[in-house]
C-alpha cells in the first residue's frame, strides 16, 4: 500500500492502529535534506507529463520518511488494502490464498513491496513494480526473492498476457492524469480471465476537508469537481499531484478499458481500529466511507 500525504486526498497513518505485521529490524533513518520552502497547494490542471514526473519526484523524496512512519503497519510482509486495515487475508479479493501457488501476479506501487511479499509467501510469482527508484530501495532493504521494476505504471514493460493477477493498494492510479491508460496496459499484460484488484481513496471523501475530526464532517466542495489537487514550488512546478474521479467515472474507466466489474468494496471501519491515520478516522469511518476497491475480471 502506497497512500498519498494527509494534507491530500491520500493516506498518511497520523499513527499505527491495528493488528500490525511484522516489524521489521532494518529501519533506514530519514535522510536529512535542506529546508525547502514548503509547496503552494492548490487546484489546477496537470497532465499526464507533468503528474509523473511530480510524483516520481515526491516518492523518492518522501521514501524514506513513509516507510519510518508507516512501517510498523505495513509490516515487511503484510497485505492490507487500506486505512481501515482491511487484510487480504480475511478478503480474499484476489481469489482463496490456496489457490494464490504458482499464479503469476504483478502488483503497481508497490512501495516497499509489502504486498508482493505477502503473496510470495502464498506460493506465487510476484513483481513489484514502483514509479520511484527510492521506494523500490526500501523494498530490496527488506528482502525478497522476486522481481523489483522501477517503472511507470502507463506504459507497462512486460509482454502480453504475462500475468494472472495485477493488484494495487493505493498506487498508481489515484497519480495518474488519465488512469485509463493505465487500465488498458493491465488489460493488455493480463491473460484471458485473470482479475484485476485496485484501491483508492473513496470518491466522496473528496467533497470533504481531509480532516479526522468534526471539521471533516461537513461538505466543503463540489463532488463533481474533477480538477486536480497540486502542491507547487515558488516556480509555479508541481511537486505532488492527485487526481479526482467520481464512483462512476472509475466504473467507466473499468468498463471502457475492456474489464468487467464484479464487485465494488467499500470497506466499513471495523471497532478495534482506534488510530487516526490523517484524514481517516473511527469518527469519520463509522459515517462515510473511506475507500473503495474494485474487482475487474478480463474476459
Amino acid at each position: 500500500m502506497r497512500p498519498g500525504p494527509d494534507r491530500a486526498h491520500g493516506l498518511r497513518p497520523a499513527a499505527d492502529g491495528g493488528p500490525a505485521g511484522r516489524k521489521s529490524t532494518t529501519r533506514e533513518p530519514i535522510i536529512q535534506e535542506s529546508e525547502a520552502p514548503e509547496p503552494e497547494a492548490t487546484r489546477r490542471e496537470a497532465g499526464v507529463g507533468e503528474s509523473t514526473r511530480a510524483n516520481r519526484g515526491w516518492w523518492d523524496r518522501n521514501a524514506d520518511e513513509y516507510q519510518v512512519e508507516h512501517g510498523t503497519f505495513l509490516g515487511d510482509d503484510r497485505f492490507v488494502w487500506g486505512p481501515e486495515g482491511l487484510d487480504e487475508v480475511e478478503a480474499e479479493l484476489l481469489g482463496p490464498p490456496e489457490e494464490l501457488k504458482g499464479r503469476d501476479v504483478l502488483e503497481l506501487g508497490a512501495g516497499a513491496a509489502q504486498c508482493s511479499r505477502w503473496l510470495a509467501g502464498q506460493g506465487a510469482r510476484p513483481v513489484a513494480l514502483d514509479i520511484s527508484h527510492r521506494q523500490l530501495q526500501h523494498a530490496l532493504r527488506i528482502g525478497g526473492e522476486f522481481p523489483l521494476v522501477c517503472a511507470d505504471a502507463c506504459a507497462l514493460p512486460f509482454a502480453d498476457a504475462s500475468f494472472d493477477l495485477v493488484c494495487s493498494a493505493y498506487g498508481a492510479l489515484p497519480f495518474v492524469a488519465d488512469p485509463r491508460l493505465v487500465l488498458r496496459e493491465v488489460h493488455r499484460v493480463l491473460r484471458p480471465g485473470g482479475r484485476l484488484v485496485f484501491s483508492v481513496t473513496h470518491p466522496v471523501r473528496w467533497a470533504f476537508p481531509d480532516e479526522p475530526g468534526p471539521e471533516g464532517l461537513s461538505v466543503s466542495g463540489s463532488y463533481f469537481d474533477r480538477t486536480p489537487y497540486v502542491e507547487q514550488d515558488e516556480r509555479g512546478a508541481a511537486v505532488y499531484v492527485e487526481h479526482h474521479r467520481t464512483l462512476g467515472d472509475r466504473v467507466r474507466d473499468v468498463v471502457g478499458s475492456g474489464f468487467r466489474l464484479v464487485d465494488l468494496v467499500e470497506p466499513e471501519w471495523p471497532s478495534w481500529n482506534t488510530a487516526e491515520w490523517g484524514g481517516w478516522s473511527p469518527l469519520r469511518g463509522h459515517l462515510i466511507p473511506g475507500t473503495a476497491i474494485f474487482v475487474c475480471v478480463r474476459d
